[in-house]
């Protein structure tokens, strides 16, 4: 568990998939999302897929973010371990009516401080549409910075779509 007062983010657990689900399954607030479910079964497959070990090599492991007062799921943050263990990928969601206040830039800093000077890794990486511009606004105010733009290199609901990816180092974020 990583923890703030405000935030407390864990693993998701099989008790969360109706919390998970009412903010996943909205496909407009979810358009930039590869797993936007349209059944509770979905939610439910995709959390049993969750590995039960935290930092294990190519596996993606997903976090709840809880705000602490009403401890009620608002997002959620993905992360791509990579193989070799020193890099890893990241991802957030957030539920529709907690954008816009700082959640998800709370959640993602406290998870890359986590990341950096708890696992020691080296690097961390985001993949996003370049359509998904809360997304990169967020990216960059935590001093990720864009390192390639790839197009049509993703295949997402059907079409192919462009992805940048940002990429921040530990010396960067602990300087």
């Amino acid at each position: 568990m990583i923890e703030t007062e405000e935030l407390l983010l864990r693993p998701i657990t099989s008790k969360d998939n109706v919390q998970f689900f009412s903010y996943r399954s909205d496909a407009e607030t979810n358009k930039y999302q590869n797993f936007v479910p349209q059944k509770l079964a979905e939610v439910d497959a995709f959390i049993a897929k969750n590995p039960t070990e935290f930092n294990q090599p190519n596996t993606w492991f997903q976090l709840v973010i809880i705000k602490r007062e009403s401890d009620k799921i608002i997002g959620d943050i993905g992360i791509h371990f990579i193989k070799g263990g020193l890099q890893c990928e990241i991802g957030c969601t957030l539920a529709k009516q907690y954008q816009g206040k700082g959640y998800a830039f709370r959640a993602m800093k406290i998870c890359i401080d986590f990341l950096f000077c708890t696992l020691d890794k080296h690097r961390i990486t985001a993949s996003v549409d370049p359509k998904n511009s809360k997304s990169i606004q967020l990216l960059e105010r935590l001093k990720f910075r864009k390192e390639a733009h790839f197009k049509e290199a993703l295949l997402i609901k059907g079409e192919w779509v462009d992805d940048v990816i940002y990429g921040l180092l530990k010396e960067e974020w602990v300087a």
